[in-house]
């Protein structure tokens, strides 16, 4: 009794206190939902994946950069995913993106196997950003790389 108290007393001081909160395990549809999406596989829409990824992962930690950030515990292509970000109202784009703990290169290289989706280098820079032919980018977050996909918003209806 006394030990469950202490836990939940714990888990909402940290909370209160903008600690980190472990991430829920990942979905079985992760790769599937996300991962098309990443790819500019499919439909984007930030209302989906806010809700899709706050049921499964809990509530974004912050709200930055014209983005809900979510932290997920999850592996695409065989790389590590620590972060999701999606777009909020704010953005002029509508946007998914996550953090990998691979490098470009390495993530390149897991794509090209998973997936078949093959990246080219977008100039001749030491650190390019690489572009498949639908529009997924891989560029460099430090010494790790963040993959996204971007499009801009829809006219609203008449």
């Amino acid at each position: 009794m006394f030990t469950r108290l202490f836990a939940n007393l714990l888990a909402g001081l940290l909370a209160a206190l903008g600690g980190a909160v472990p991430a829920q395990a990942m979905p079985s549809t992760f790769s599937q939902v996300v991962g098309n999406a990443l790819l500019c596989r499919s439909h984007l829409d930030n209302r989906y994946f806010h809700d899709y990824l706050s049921t499964a992962f809990g509530p974004a930690y912050k709200r930055e950069g014209g983005a809900w950030w979510f932290r997920v515990d999850a592996s695409l292509w065989g790389a590590d995913v620590k972060e999701v970000m999606v777009s909020d109202d704010t953005s002029e784009l509508v946007f998914i993106g996550a953090l990998t703990d691979s490098t470009p290169e390495e993530l390149e290289g897991a794509l090209r196997t998973a997936s078949s989706t093959p990246f080219r280098a977008a100039d001749g820079s030491p650190f390019p950003v690489r572009v498949s032919r639908l529009g997924s980018t891989i560029a460099y977050m430090n010494d790790k790389s963040k993959i996204y996909c971007a499009k801009f918003k829809s006219l609203p209806a008449r």
